[in-house]
């Protein structure tokens, strides 16, 4: 069994104060084998929230992964969004925009998806999931899991923009053998197989919303705990209530030869599509 937390959008700079012990006794609580984190460390890029974020990962028991989010390049320094966009990103949170995580059983890979030159859509580069397809196909691990901050799919009711290609993308991280995919920035929760038109239902979308933010856009801040073998996955929603995270139920989904299948109805105290 591998044991996977995945939190997202902390926005240091706009955080909830009083979710910062809580959020960090809950997760060394779960023992993870890895702790997933899709994206906007900060609210404005800024040193000093970066150096807060930074200090925060450091508390973590178990190793973590992590990719930056649209959030994580500068909005208001023009030159150094454009220029040097990942710079800061780079100084505190990992140098490495292609981060590779082995553990026993299963690979993660970060993807980097923020766009400077578009700072809210995000883009898929190419040449990173060429190269999550080389690791997945030489690989020897059941378990294949990919990181994002941008979500491939999302409900008909998101404002945001996909990003362009973004199902294309997903057949081939399905063709390649991808069984799941984490990501966050709508702050909205949701945990479906994505419909492939090649592939069915052959990877799993993990979709959290917001760890730590004070912009909750009518949901909770959440988190997810992920328990998985090589055919199963359970998907566990914890949320804040008062100064604790808490479980707000559970999903369960098999793998078989038509892809990911719900084994059960999902159990929800929360809000949004999934649990």
């Amino acid at each position: 069994m591998t044991r996977i937390v995945h939190i997202s959008d902390l926005h240091f700079g706009r955080t909830d104060v009083e979710l910062l012990d809580p959020l960090v006794d809950a997760v060394n609580a779960t023992q993870a084998d890895l702790v997933a984190v899709t994206g906007d460390f900060t609210q404005r890029a800024r040193n000093s929230q970066y150096r807060d974020a930074r200090a925060f990962l450091d508390r973590f028991e178990a190793p973590w992964l992590a990719v930056p989010g649209n959030h994580d390049i500068s909005l208001d320094n023009l030159w150094l969004r454009l220029m040097r966009p990942f710079r800061r990103y780079r100084d505190h949170i990992c140098n490495d925009l292609f981060p590779v995580h082995r553990g026993d059983g299963f690979v993660a890979v970060g993807l980097n998806t923020v766009d400077q030159y578009r700072w809210q859509r995000g883009r898929i580069r190419w040449r990173q999931m060429r190269n999550a397809c080389k690791i997945f196909s030489d690989s020897d691990e059941a378990i294949r899991v990919v990181l994002a901050h941008h979500p491939f799919e999302q409900d008909q009711d998101v404002k945001k923009s996909l990003m362009p290609k973004a199902e294309k993308a997903i057949e081939q991280l399905a063709e390649c053998g991808a069984h799941l995919v984490l990501s966050g920035h709508l702050h909205r929760w949701r945990a479906e197989p994505f419909l492939s038109r090649k592939h069915g239902a052959q990877v799993l979308q993990i979709h959290v919303g917001t760890g730590l933010s004070t912009r909750l856009r009518g949901q909770e801040n959440d988190f997810a705990v992920l328990d998985l073998d090589a055919d199963e996955a359970k998907v566990t929603r914890m949320v804040a209530r008062g100064e604790q995270f808490v479980p707000a139920g559970s999903r369960s989904f098999q793998f078989g030869e038509d892809g990911w299948r719900d084994r059960q109805d999902a159990r929800s105290l929360g809000t949004g599509r999934g649990l």
